[in-house]
C-alpha cells in the first residue's frame, strides 16, 4: 500500500485573476489525491490562515483505485477560500493517499504552472 494519512502543504495562494478561456485557464490551486486502495478515501482538508482562525473541514471522497483533481477554488461548504489571500492546508484521509500540489497563475498571456508533492506525515 502507497500513501499517508496525514498531508501539508505548507504554501496557497489563489490568483485574483486570470487570462484566457475558463475553465481551462482559470487561475487555480489543486490537490491531486490518488488513492490506490481498495477502499474509498474519506479526506478533510482543513484550511489555515495567518490573520484568522482556520477554515473546514472540507469533505471529500476519492473513490477507490482512483484519483481526484479537487480545485481549491471549487470548496464552498463551510466556506470559499478567497482569492488573492496566503493560506496553508492540512488534507487527512482514513486511508493512505498521495498528495499532489499544482498552481495554475494565469494572470498573464504567458501562464506559470507550479507542481510539487506534498509534505507526508508519519503516521
Amino acid at each position: 500500500m502507497i500513501g499517508r494519512k496525514h498531508w501539508a502543504i505548507a504554501e496557497g495562494w489563489i490568483p485574483a485573476w486570470s487570462h484566457g478561456p475558463e475553465p481551462e485557464m482559470l487561475s487555480h490551486e489543486t490537490a491531486c489525491i490518488l488513492n490506490a486502495n481498495e477502499t474509498d478515501a474519506h479526506v478533510e482538508i482543513t484550511i489555515f490562515y495567518g490573520d484568522r482562525d482556520p477554515a473546514g473541514p472540507y469533505r471529500i471522497t476519492v473513490p477507490a483505485r482512483r484519483t481526484k483533481h479537487v480545485r481549491f477554488n471549487d470548496l464552498n461548504d463551510p466556506e470559499p477560500i478567497p482569492k488573492a489571500t496566503n493560506y496553508a492546508s492540512t488534507i487527512v484521509s482514513d486511508v493512505p493517499i498521495v498528495v499532489q500540489h499544482t498552481r495554475l497563475d494565469s494572470r498573464q498571456s504567458e501562464n506559470a504552472l507550479i507542481t510539487t508533492i506534498a509534505f507526508a506525515g508519519s503516521d
